[in-house]
């Protein structure tokens, strides 16, 4: 007992001891000071240019360090504003320095300071007066240095890239989806400060220009009867329909020109120059068609089958597209497009990015197929098809139900040219084997196509038989000690792709989904329920016999199936 009170004891004064020296380390505010830092480089009244072709040079600025009287740690923030302002409450630009603040240096691009000055309100190929200054923070005291007067000009352009974003464009309102728009240069290769994009906009819906994908990007937005500011209200659409879009930065307006189409005609095609073959719209400013290329001659592509927006090959490139009306500006050189090859081809006319480009692929397509084709139950599209030479494909498996009809048409609402089949999708007179396939004849026609029973469908169509192949599976549940007297356990189908059935099993038995022998699923797991792979291992996780209720929910690829085991 004694040592214990001695211990006791010792730890008691330990207690008083720490606390002592902890309170002698906390000193009252105003018992220590913090110096200022002392700005070095750049040199008061010094001049920088920022150079527009190098938006990455970095300007260095740097300081003494300023100095906390009790060695306290010190961080600083960099700061620029206007000469005029009396201190750097509000500054243009404000950033903390690396090292995690600790760097007595900073080092911000051309890009980063010009995007400051220009959301500031400075004017684009000006030069702006300036102070720049530190700021030194220790604990909860803050030195301002007295700042250095700096002249900056701006980037000559406001910006040297713009995009579209909004509620009316195609890619909608997330600004890193922001479409691209083309910047026109001179004959010498510099920016024009124009853009122009080809884009489709939705009715009712509207738009604002953009310097970068992304949310810190310079907004351009309207300031009525065609023109632009900065941080501008949104620009309503012009309407539905697909339009070249015109940006002029030099005088802040915008523009619209309505694209009705874009064709083909020249001597290549049947019609020669005295007709068109029209391209289709695809979206993000790319058009294209399969058309029959009749002669190796040449042809052009043109807007509104008007000859004021006509697209030729610039000379001494193998693809690439200059307006007509443009290049003189642009300082290119033009010719019609030739062609050496006969025969189908998918013509493309992409009008995205930064160069115009065209391309002629040589396909096998049949005449009668068409560029998409959609299956539709009602005005839903329930898949699009992929083209793969002359079939097009479902790729997955669709989950078709019996008490609906669908229709299968070229465009995605229904207004293109339609097909119809001779017969039910699923009509057979196997239903119940395991892998149930059949072919079918189609053609165009606007008939409803109906289904037999409801099951996941794979579908082809093959344009150059005209016959359309469907395939679906029935699934089984294996149950084994012996694989020669195994039991083979039918399920039911129930939409969307669900199997089930209810079965008496015995405990440790192996088992296995199959619709033998293309689709087997199964897992190492011995869970109740999870999820099983395509050729998984067999199943052995019924450890107590009885009846239970089986079932799978199989993806539309028959990779894998979420499976579950309920004991009735």
């Amino acid at each position: 007992m004694k040592k214990l009170n001695i211990f006791f004891k010792l730890l008691a004064l330990l207690f008083v001891v720490g606390a002592c020296e902890e309170q002698d380390n906390i000193e009252p505010i105003g018992n220590w000071e913090l110096s200022a830092p002392v700005l070095a480089g750049p040199a008061e009244n010094a001049t920088v240019t920022l150079d527009q072709s190098a938006p990455n040079a970095a300007t260095r600025f740097e300081w003494s360090p300023a100095v906390s009287s009790k060695n306290y740690g010190v961080t600083y923030k960099f700061v620029i504003d206007s000469a005029a302002n009396a201190d750097f409450s509000t500054p243009i630009l404000s950033m903390a320095t690396g090292n995690g603040g600790k760097n007595t240096f900073i080092e911000p691009t051309a890009a980063q300071i010009d995007q400051a000055l220009s959301l500031a309100g400075y004017d684009a190929n000006t030069t702006v007066s300036l102070k720049w200054g530190v700021v030194a923070q220790s604990l909860s005291k803050e030195m301002i240095s007295t700042g250095k007067l700096l002249s900056l000009k701006r980037f000559q352009n406001e910006t040297t890239t713009l995009y579209i974003s909004g509620s009316a464009t195609e890619k909608g309102t997330d600004v890193n989806q922001a479409i691209m728009m083309r910047p026109r240069k001179d004959s010498n290769g510099k920016l024009t400060n124009v853009f122009e994009a080809y884009t489709r906009f939705t009715d009712g819906g509207t738009f604002q220009f953009y310097s970068q994908p992304n949310a810190n990007s310079i907004v351009f937005g309207g300031a009525g009867n065609g023109t632009l500011r900065k941080k501008g209200t949104p620009i309503a659409a012009p309407g539905a329909g697909t339009y070249r879009v015109t940006v002029n930065l030099s005088n802040n307006t915008y523009s619209f020109t309505k694209i009705d189409k874009w064709a083909v005609i020249g001597g290549a095609f049947a019609a020669g120059w005295s007709g068109e073959e029209p391209l289709e719209y695809k979206g993000n400013g790319i058009w294209s068609a399969t058309l029959s290329i009749e002669k190796a001659e040449d042809f052009i592509f043109r807007a509104n089958s008007g000859w004021d927006m006509v697209m030729k090959r610039v000379k001494g490139t193998t693809n690439q597209l200059v307006q007509e009306s443009q290049a003189a500006a642009e300082g290119k050189e033009f010719e019609n497009i030739p062609v050496t090859a006969t025969g189908k081809h998918v013509v493309t006319l992409n009008l995205s990015g930064d160069q115009y480009t065209y391309s002629l692929v040589k396909t096998n397509r049949p005449a009668s197929m068409p560029d998409n084709l959609f299956l539709l139950q009602g005005n839903t599209v329930v898949a699009e098809f992929s083209a793969d030479g002359g079939v097009f494909k479902s790729n997955v498996f669709l989950a078709l139900e019996s008490g609906k009809t669908y229709t299968l048409n070229s465009k995605r609402d229904g207004s293109g040219t339609a097909f119809t089949t001779s017969a039910k999708i699923g009509e057979t007179t196997s239903p119940n084997a395991d892998a149930v396939t059949a072919t079918v004849n189609f053609a165009t026609g606007n008939g409803a196509i109906a289904v037999s029973r409801d099951q996941a469908y794979q579908i082809n169509l093959d344009f150059d038989t005209n016959k359309l192949t469907w395939k679906y599976y029935n699934m089984k549940l294996f149950h084994w000690s012996n694989w020669d007297t195994r039991d083979e356990f039918v399920m039911t189908y129930k939409h969307p792709y669900i199997f089930e059935g209810t079965h008496a099993l015995q405990a440790n038995y192996e088992m296995k989904f199959n619709s033998p022998w293309d689709v087997e699923f199964g897992t190492n797991s011995t869970a109740l329920s999870g999820t099983m792979t395509h050729k998984g291992a067999n199943y052995k996780g019924i450890t107590q016999a009885g009846t239970y209720k089986a079932t799978i929910t199989v993806a539309n690829d028959y990779k894998t199936a979420e499976y579950s085991f309920v004991k009735q």
